[in-house]
C-alpha cells in the first residue's frame, strides 16, 4: 500500500499536471486560440446540429451519440463528490486551476477526438473504431507507447471506472433508502449486463438518453441554489481567485492550503471530470461517422465546456455560497454529503434527493462508458474480439465487489492507472501536434467559406 502510494504521488506531481497544462497550451496557441476567438464556429457545429439530427447509422455513432458515451464516463462521481474534496484539500484557489485546466484542455481534447478519427478504422462486425492506441500506432508510429496505453487502460476500467463507481451507488442507495448493498450492486451488475451485451450501439442508445436528462437535472437543480443565494456569488469569486495564489489567506489559512495543493486539486480535478489528456473519451469519438476529423473535435471542446466549465462550475460555487463549507472544523463535510448538504441548505430535502440521484445516474453512466474502453482495449492487445465475453464477466463480478468493498487501494491503483495512461497519450499529442493543427486550420477556413455542412454516408474521407 505504501508502494502504491508513494508511486501515485510521485507520478501526479506537478511536473505532469504541468505537462498538461504544457499540451494545452500548445494546441491553444497553436490555434490562434481557437476556443476563444472562434467560439461562434465550434457552438454552432456541436450544439447547433442538435437541431439537425444526423445519424452515424450502420458505419459509426452519430456525432451526438459519441459525445454522450464520452460524456457517459466523463460525467462520474468526481463531478459532484471530486470538486467537494478539491476543495477541502486544495482550497477554494484549486478551483480557479480547475478552470484554467478546462479552458486549456477545450484544445487538448479536440486535439485527441480530431485525431482519433483521423486514424479511425473498421470495427470488427460494422461500424467504425478509434482512439490513442490507433493514433500512437499508426500517426506517431510508436506501436510500443500504445501498448502501454492499453496495459494501463484495461485496470483502470476495472478500478475507477467499475469499482469506485459501484462503491458510490450502493453508499448513495443504502444511505438514502436503507437498501442492502450487496443487492444494490447485483442489480447494478444486472442492468449494466443487459446494455453492455448490446455493444457500443446500445450503450451509445442509454447513454444518448441517460447522459442530457442527468446533466438537466443536476445543472436545473444547481442553478436553483445558486439563485437563490445570489448575493453570495460575488464574495465565492472573489475568494477563488485571491486564493489561487495566495491560498494561505483564504478562511485565515487554518487548513494549511497552499499555492502547489492549489494547483495540483484543481488541476487534477479538471482531468479527472473532463479526461481531456487521459485519451479515454477519444476512444468513444474515434467511433463516430463525420465527413472531416476537426467537426469532432468540436464536439471534444464542448465536452470539457459542459463537464467542467459548467457541471463543475456549479458544484463549486453552490458549496461555497450556500455556507456549508467550514473547513478545519471537527466533523467538516466533504466529499458527496458536502454537495449534499450544500443543495439541502437552499432546496431541502428535494436538494439532497437531486444530488442523491444525479450521483446514483453518474455513477452509473461511467460504469456503462468505462466498460466500453476496456472492451476496445483488450480487442486491440488480442487483435480480435474473443476474450471480450471474458471481460464482460469479470467487470460485472467487480460491479457486485465494488459495492461491498471500499478499499483505499482501489484508488490509489485509479490514480496511478490514469497517469500510466495520460504519459502515452500526452507525448502522442505533442508529436501529431502539426498533423492536427494542420487539418483544424485547413477545415476552419473551409467551414468560414461554406458553413458547417453535413455528415458524410458515404465510406471515402475527404481529407
Amino acid at each position: 500500500m505504501a508502494f502504491l502510494r508513494g508511486l501515485t504521488d510521485f507520478l501526479w506531481n506537478p511536473w505532469l499536471l504541468g505537462l498538461f497544462l504544457v499540451v494545452g497550451l500548445v494546441y491553444s496557441a497553436g490555434s490562434g486560440f481557437f476556443q476563444f476567438f472562434e467560439f461562434p464556429l465550434w457552438w454552432k457545429t456541436a450544439v447547433g446540429s442538435l437541431f439537425k439530427g444526423g445519424q452515424g447509422g450502420g458505419k459509426g455513432l452519430s456525432p451526438l451519440q459519441a459525445l454522450a458515451t464520452a460524456l457517459a464516463s466523463t460525467m462520474g462521481t468526481g463531478s459532484i463528490a471530486g470538486v467537494a474534496t478539491a476543495l477541502t484539500l486544495g482550497g477554494p484557489g484549486a478551483i480557479f486551476w480547475m478552470w484554467l485546466s478546462a479552458l486549456l484542455g477545450m484544445m487538448t481534447s479536440c486535439g485527441e477526438k480530431l485525431l482519433a478519427v483521423r486514424y479511425q478504422r473498421p470495427a470488427p462486425g460494422g461500424g467504425l473504431q478509434g482512439g490513442p492506441m490507433y493514433y500512437l500506432r499508426d500517426g506517431a508510429k510508436r506501436p510500443l507507447l500504445a501498448l502501454c496505453f492499453t496495459l494501463a487502460c484495461i485496470p483502470a476500467t476495472i478500478a475507477g471506472g467499475n469499482l469506485v463507481q459501484s462503491s458510490s451507488i450502493a453508499a448513495s442507495l443504502e444511505a438514502a433508502f436503507g437498501l442492502p448493498r450487496l443487492q444494490v450492486g447485483i442489480m447494478t451488475a444486472l442492468m449494466a449486463g443487459l446494455v453492455m451485451v448490446g455493444g457500443i450501439g446500445r450503450i451509445a442508445r442509454v447513454s444518448s438518453a441517460l447522459v442530457p436528462a442527468m446533466a438537466l437535472l443536476y445543472l436545473g437543480a444547481g442553478g436553483a441554489v445558486l439563485a437563490l443565494n445570489w448575493e453570495r456569488i460575488p464574495a465565492a469569486l472573489s475568494l477563488i481567485l485571491s486564493s489561487a495564489f495566495a491560498p494561505s489567506a483564504a478562511l485565515g489559512g487554518g487548513a494549511g492550503w497552499t499555492v502547489s495543493a492549489a494547483l495540483r486539486y484543481g488541476v487534477a480535478r479538471g482531468v479527472f471530470t473532463n479526461e481531456a489528456g487521459l485519451g479515454t473519451s477519444a476512444m468513444a469519438h474515434g467511433a463516430a461517422r463525420v465527413d472531416h476529423p476537426a467537426r469532432q473535435g468540436m464536439w471534444g471542446i464542448f465536452e470539457v465546456f459542459l463537464s467542467t466549465l459548467l457541471v463543475c462550475t456549479i458544484t463549486a460555487l453552490a458549496i461555497l455560497a450556500s455556507g456549508v463549507w467550514k473547513p478545519g472544523r471537527p466533523g467538516a463535510l466533504t466529499g458527496a454529503p458536502l454537495t449534499a448538504a450544500a443543495f439541502g441548505s437552499a432546496l431541502g430535502q428535494a436538494g439532497e434527493g437531486v444530488v442523491a440521484l444525479s450521483l446514483l445516474l453518474f455513477a452509473f453512466s461511467s460504469i456503462l462508458g468505462w466498460s466500453y474502453y476496456g472492451q476496445q482495449c483488450l480487442a486491440y492487445l488480442a487483435g480480435g474480439r474473443k476474450l471480450i465475453p471474458a471481460y464482460r464477466a469479470v467487470f460485472l463480478l467487480c460491479v457486485i465487489l465494488g459495492a461491498v468493498w471500499e478499499p483505499e487501494a482501489v484508488w490509489l491503483l485509479a490514480d496511478l492507472c490514469n497517469a500510466l495512461m495520460a504519459l502515452p497519450n500526452l507525448a502522442a499529442l505533442l508529436l501529431l501536434a502539426p498533423e492536427a493543427l494542420s487539418l483544424l486550420e485547413g477545415w476552419r477556413r473551409a467551414a468560414s467559406r461554406r458553413g458547417s455542412g453535413r455528415i458524410l454516408q458515404k465510406k471515402e474521407k475527404p481529407y
